[in-house]
Order: structure tokens, then sequence, then C-alpha cells
């Protein structure tokens, strides 16, 4: 569910649905043809929301980042998204990528940072390092800022995997010893969470009263 900040500000447009659209070859710097689809007529009554124009915009984009902790990729997607609901009414294409790394350079996003946070995060869950990397790449995480929690997931790659058998009471952690069919869905289960085959077969077949740190 988008739960983005409703602003409570002036019409700037009362008549957007007249807003022309852009030129056809407008494209933003990515290369994706992206203006068209914001200056576009309105079909539906917008709840007296205006169109945005460069302050607005701003205005948008300070509320997201104070709500949520986020990634350059995915502040620009939300922005592109916003402008694409409710129009743009500015006299140049909106520079999205410009606010974006102007929030980057105060602070405001920072995806070193929102590697970290993530990686932890999925790592004290039982989560293994290539779920945690799809995790960072659907973020928007570059591979060379990814690259600098990698060492720190890789170290800690046996705790999460004992968290997550822990959590699914399976393998060791199972209150029943378990047959064929819930020892494939065990191990599915931690392939799945990012786990490599060597130490997920480690896990599955220990016991409990195993020292797990000799894996």
């Amino acid at each position: 569910m988008d739960r983005s900040p409703k602003l409570n500000l002036p019409a700037l447009c009362p008549n957007s649905h007249q807003c022309l659209p852009y030129p056809k070859n407008a494209r933003s710097k990515s290369g994706s043809t992206v203006a068209q689809r914001w200056r576009v007529a309105r079909t539906k009554p917008n709840r007296n929301i205006p169109p945005l124009d460069a302050g607005i915009l701003e205005q948008v984009a300070l509320r997201y980042v104070e709500r949520y902790a986020t990634t350059r990729a995915k502040l620009t997607r939300y922005l592109e998204r916003k402008l694409y609901e409710r129009g743009w009414d500015g006299h140049a294409l909106p520079r999205v990528e410009e606010l974006v790394t102007r929030f980057a350079e105060l602070g405001y996003v920072d995806d070193v940072q929102f590697a970290e946070m993530r990686a932890a995060s999925l790592t004290r869950r039982g989560y293994g390092k290539r779920r945690i990397d799809l995790v960072l790449h659907s973020a928007g995480i570059s591979a060379q800022d990814a690259a600098s929690v990698s060492a720190v997931v890789e170290e800690q790659a046996l705790d999460a995997a004992v968290a997550f058998a822990r959590r699914k009471r399976i393998g060791p952690f199972s209150p029943e010893i378990p047959d064929e069919k819930s020892r494939r869905r065990a191990f599915s289960a931690m392939i799945r969470a990012g786990h490599p085959f060597d130490l997920v077969q480690k896990i599955l077949a220990a016991n409990i009263d195993d020292d797990f740190a000799v894996f």
C-alpha cells in the first residue's frame, strides 16, 4: 500500500486536466521516456490535490525521506510515480535525478547506510547472503555499495543459518523427528532463504547438542 504523505497545499493548477503533454522525445537522464506520462489528463477526481511543481516535488521528497529509510533508486521511483499520479505544472521538465542527487549530498539518502541496516536486519532474521544480495539489488543498491556489507554477511553466514533453522523449528530444532517430506521442505526453505547448499546440508543433519561453531 502506498502510504505517501498527504500535503495540504493550495491548488496551483485547478484546470490540470487541460495541461498539455510534453514533447514526444522528452526523456530522463536515465534514458527512459517519462515526460509524456506526467502531464496527462486526469480522468478521475483527485480529491483537490494539486499537480506538482518544483517546490511541491521537493516537499513530497522531504516528507518521504523523513518517514522512511530509502535509497536513491527507491526515491527516484517514488517521485516518478507521484508525477504520474498527480501530473506536472512546472515550466520546465521535472529534475528528479538532480533532486535525488542533492538529497544524497545532504545525507538525506545514504545507500551504504541503507545496505548496512537492511543486511543486519535480514541476517538477524536468518537470511543468507544470496537472499540479502537480491533484496539490496531490488532496492537499487549498486554492486559497489553492496560490497561494503558483503564481508560482514559472509562472516555471519553460519549464525544466520542457525538462526533461520531455530526460528522455523527445522533440522536440529524440530520438535519431532522429521520424515522425508519434512526434510525436503526444510531443505527448500533454507535454500530460498539464501543459504549455500553445503551449509544447509550440515545444519539439517546436525543434532541439537552439536557444536555449530566447528561447521
